[in-house]
């Protein structure tokens, strides 16, 4: 058979190289932003667009989808074309693709700044965003799968399995989780509604790690790491269990985010089990990975990339042991709003996916541009720095979350809550210095690793199209008796949808009961609409971010009943598009905020939080205190509202803002009798009427039921 030669496309993987290395800079300053604006609140500037609520979601959006998207992305166009034999389907797709990307992550850093967001965490780009995702990822699957059809190798290597139920599931994670309905062109309002909303949102959050940094970091640890260390994958019978039982499992693990929540306890059941189940599969890959290194150990000594890639292996495999334990009940109801979980996540951020794309860079540069790499010894150095800096990020924030826990916890000899919630806070301070020393060396050594490959790329030159050749398919041939698997590694299109039903089969039999059997959501007769001053208010909490440090859950235990009063139900968020329970209490859970405080307190605690809570590191808002609120928008927010299910009066769009005006009013008039005088069109008077309703419905429920029970 006559050999073809062809060309593989390097310039599509340089630049996503260099995004990657460019990308994981910003979102590691944006992440250590975050992180030192937890103790001294000042750094945020007193400016609405670099305060926490929303430097926390661009770091989080640019770690994951600009530096590990990138760094993804790298890899796929590096190994599929040398695993199918080919070129890139289509070098124009590839670069509308690249490109396309990239404006993404441009439009998504500027508008969360601009506190243009859906609130919903690791989903919070607005729609046309969303959009545009979309059509991307299909130029990106386009792209992929006709270079695997045109491919010149018959079977499909393992990491080719984890590119396309990567591609797959992100197609399908994305497009349920982001039903929403446009209000404006950058203000819409989720599909979903509380507890459902609660669910979809954790079934497409946990698997958004699932899929998008663990799936196809594994499909690059199958292609790189034997690469790196000149040996074979350990095993390939592994490799095909690993691969469907990981699929199949990790789909169901979403709700175990929402343990002791008002999510039916079937649901977090089930979340719980295919948890515990992940740890064998997991580990199987952990342990394929590792065991490749048989005789190659010494060279871990002497080569980086090695180094960095035994770290990263070891760190998914503490990262998905732990998982699995947080979603036991019981060690959940201790780490579940602590810091604990913020350890989680990084070991698996900074250990495994970061420690990944190193290794990624390290290998592909000297092959790229025909050298050696310009220092060992700084790529060694680097590493030594990347592993100091996850133990002081991650061991501070682990006792944090142990002491966060116990304080929340204590109470006296005499039955009442020993510390107030503020002392939880300030007793972990210095853990909080600890871990974003931990996050300047990760991030240093990330700085060394750009000015080693800089030298690499200057001493070399760029090979854009790699000359190889190979024999093209034959169109027909008999394979005889064969294992089943041969035959579907020989076919991408079942494969596909072979992937698509085993990841189908959990969401559908999690979320259908949620959304169909009414039981699983009780009616509370006294839980009615927001009124439009209470539904813009809450806008501006979304928008400023409250959920990332506040939750709005309180959970069925001695502690949080007394610190926060009555436990949530399920029927009281009926109205919330989107749901708000948060992950995370860097301060004090809001269930049951409203009435609590007169409003002349919220008032001074937004314009300057110390003067109600000293020692409250929680940033001012003085701008709410000034702007001026938004009331065009009212008529087509209750709009949507109505198409929502909210119920409305018909009609009720039309006279929304005389109702606003007439309760803002009210609210201005309060505060004038406590020596506050402010006008009632500012948006500190909407954010008080949306915190001093929330939580109070319940209160009304219960007022009914004792009157109805003296009556009798």
């Amino acid at each position: 058979m006559q050999v073809e030669k062809f060309y593989y496309d390097n310039k599509i993987v340089k630049a996503f190289g260099y995004a990657t290395a460019i990308f994981a800079i910003v979102g590691m300053l944006a992440g250590l932003w975050a992180a030192i604006q937890i103790y001294a609140p000042a750094t945020s500037l007193n400016l609405a667009p670099t305060t926490f609520g929303r430097i926390r979601p661009l770091h989080t959006n640019a770690i994951i989808f600009a530096f590990v998207g990138n760094c993804i992305f790298t890899g796929v166009y590096y190994s599929l074309q040398r695993l199918c034999k080919a070129r890139m389907f289509s070098d124009k797709l590839s670069w509308i693709h690249f490109w396309g990307w990239q404006l993404i992550i441009v439009a998504a850093a500027v508008t969360l700044l601009m506190g243009y967001t859906s609130g919903k965490e690791y989903a919070e780009l607005e729609w046309p965003i969303d959009i545009a995702i979309t059509l991307v990822w299909v130029v990106f699957g386009i792209n992929m799968f006709g270079t695997i059809l045109q491919r010149r190798e018959k079977h499909l290597y393992v990491a080719i399995w984890f590119y396309i139920a990567t591609w797959v599931t992100i197609a399908m994670l994305h497009i349920v989780n982001s039903f929403e309905i446009p209000v404006s062109f950058m203000k819409s309002y989720s599909w979903y509604a509380g507890v459902q909303d609660a669910l979809v949102q954790w079934w497409y959050g946990h698997n958004a790690v699932a899929f998008f940094l663990t799936t196809p970091i594994l499909g690059l640890m199958y292609y790189f790491l034997p690469k790196a260390a000149n040996r074979p994958i350990y095993s390939y019978r592994l490799s095909i269990i690993h691969f469907w039982s990981l699929i199949f499992l990790y789909i169901w693990a979403g709700p175990h985010h929402l343990l002791y929540t008002a999510l039916p306890d079937w649901a977090q059941s089930l979340g719980t089990v295919f948890s515990l189940m992940l740890i064998f599969p997991s580990w199987g890959g952990m342990l394929n990975g590792l065991f490749t290194l048989r005789g190659a150990w010494d060279k871990v000594r002497e080569e980086p990339v090695l180094k960095f890639m035994v770290v990263a292996i070891t760190c998914y495999g503490m990262a998905t042991l732990e998982g699995p334990l947080l979603s036991l009940k019981n060690i959940s109801a201790i780490a579940h709003y602590s810091d604990w979980i913020i350890a989680h996540v990084h070991i698996g951020g900074l250990g495994w996916n970061g420690f990944m794309a190193f290794a990624m860079l390290y290998y592909l540069v000297p092959k790229m541009w025909g050298t050696s790499l310009y220092s060992k010894k700084l790529a060694t150095n680097h590493f030594w720095l990347g592993t100091i800096g996850i133990i002081l990020y991650a061991v501070p924030l682990y006792w944090a979350g142990f002491t966060q826990t116990l304080m929340w916890k204590t109470f006296t000899p005499e039955g009442q809550l020993k510390f107030q919630f503020l002392e939880s806070v300030t007793n972990i301070i210095p853990m909080y210095v600890t871990r974003s020393v931990g996050g300047a060396l990760y991030l240093a050594g990330a700085l060394l690793m750009c000015y080693n490959l800089v030298k690499t790329i200057a001493a070399g030159k760029f090979i854009a199209n790699e000359a190889a050749e190979a024999a093209p398919l034959p169109k027909k041939e008999h394979y005889g008796k064969e294992h089943w698997h041969r035959w579907i590694e020989r076919r991408p299109v079942p494969l596909l949808v072979l992937s698509l039903i085993v990841v189908v089969i959990g969401g559908v039999v999690e979320m259908m009961p949620a959304f169909l059997v009414k039981s699983n959501i009780p009616t509370i007769t006294s839980v009615k609409p927001y009124t439009p001053l209470e539904l813009q208010g809450r806008d501006i909490y979304v928008r400023e971010g409250c959920y990332t440090c506040h939750s709005q859950m309180i959970r069925p235990f001695r502690d949080e009943v007394a610190r926060y009063g009555e436990y949530s139900k399920a029927g009281e968020f009926v109205y919330d598009h989107p749901f708000q329970w948060g992950s995370k209490r860097t301060g004090p859970d809001l269930a049951r905020i409203g009435g609590k405080y007169p409003d002349s307190w919220h008032y001074n605690h937004m314009d300057d939080p110390t003067s109600m809570s000293p020692g409250s590191v929680m940033p001012a808002y003085p701008w709410l205190l000034d702007d001026a609120l938004d009331t065009a928008s009212t008529p087509a927010k209750i709009r949507v509202m109505q198409k929502l299910g909210v119920p409305y009066p018909a009609g009720f769009d039309k006279v929304a803002n005389k109702d606003l005006t007439t309760q803002a009013e009210a609210i201005s008039a309060r505060l004038k009798k406590d020596k506050i005088e402010t006008p009632a069109n500012k948006e500190i008077i909407a954010l008080i009427a949306y915190l001093q309703r929330v939580g109070t419905d319940i209160k009304l429920e219960q007022k009914v039921t004792v009157a109805e029970t003296t009556m009798q």
